[in-house]
């Protein structure tokens, strides 16, 4: 947006003076200007989540989100988590285009539909959902990075597999990175878990972050 605002007052500058002179020293600023303005805009990565990136049930400051922006420090490289709990793939994506617009990502990691399997909601609204919020991702021009989940089968082994497997159709039908199964490394550690069952301790989140970094470290900038 700065780099449009500059070019337009080019034009106009342009318009205004008409010696070759003028012209070539107006010319010159703009492209510093917008040589500058290039450098200093941080690559921007938007987690998109629910409870599981929200840190819920532990400081904010210790969750897997807050300790990528701590390892990504002094690279210019921005996080910014917009995860909320509870929130299924149809409020993330209703949410999305408005967050697109004000954020303007270079990344999203994408990692909901916990809360639509846990609730034995129907997977075919689900996988529409995730696969609106990819696209509408990358008519942005930004890259996903989806973070899969698998669930008990509270709902029938065939309901818990068909959820599982939408996060693999997804990854290849859009040509993503993914995460097979997000909470991997801690979901059947005791140690890491709260007392739900459901949502990581603390002391899980740097697990977590490993878990995901080697996905994640090979789509970002040198």
């Amino acid at each position: 947006m700065q780099n449009d605002v500059l070019k337009i007052r080019l034009v106009s500058l342009l318009q205004k003076y008409s010696c070759i002179r003028c012209k070539a020293l107006i010319f010159s600023f703009a492209l510093c200007l917008l040589t500058v303005s290039a450098k200093a805009q941080a690559y921007t990565i938007l987690v998109w989540g629910d409870s599981l990136s929200a840190a819920y049930g532990i400081p904010a400051e210790q969750g897997w989100v807050a300790l990528l922006g701590e390892r990504l420090a002094g690279r210019n490289i921005q996080v910014v988590n917009r995860s909320i709990s509870g929130e299924t793939t149809y409020n993330g994506n209703a949410r999305m285009p408005q967050s697109l617009a004000d954020i303007n990502p270079d990344l999203l990691i994408l990692e909901l539909g916990a809360n639509d399997g846990l609730r034995g909601l129907d997977l075919g609204l689900m996988r529409q959902n995730l696969a609106t919020i990819i696209q509408l991702a990358h008519d942005n021009d930004a890259e996903v990075l989806l973070l899969g989940m698998k669930i008990p089968p509270n709902y029938g082994r065939t309901y818990a597999d068909s959820f599982h497997a939408i996060y693999l159709d997804l990854a290849a039908q859009y040509h993503i990175a993914l995460v097979p199964f997000f909470l991997e490394p801690v979901v059947l550690n005791h140690d890491f878990m709260q007392h739900d069952g459901f949502h990581p301790t603390a002391a899980a989140q740097a697990e977590i972050l490993d878990h995901v970094w080697p996905v994640l470290s090979a789509l970002l900038p040198n």
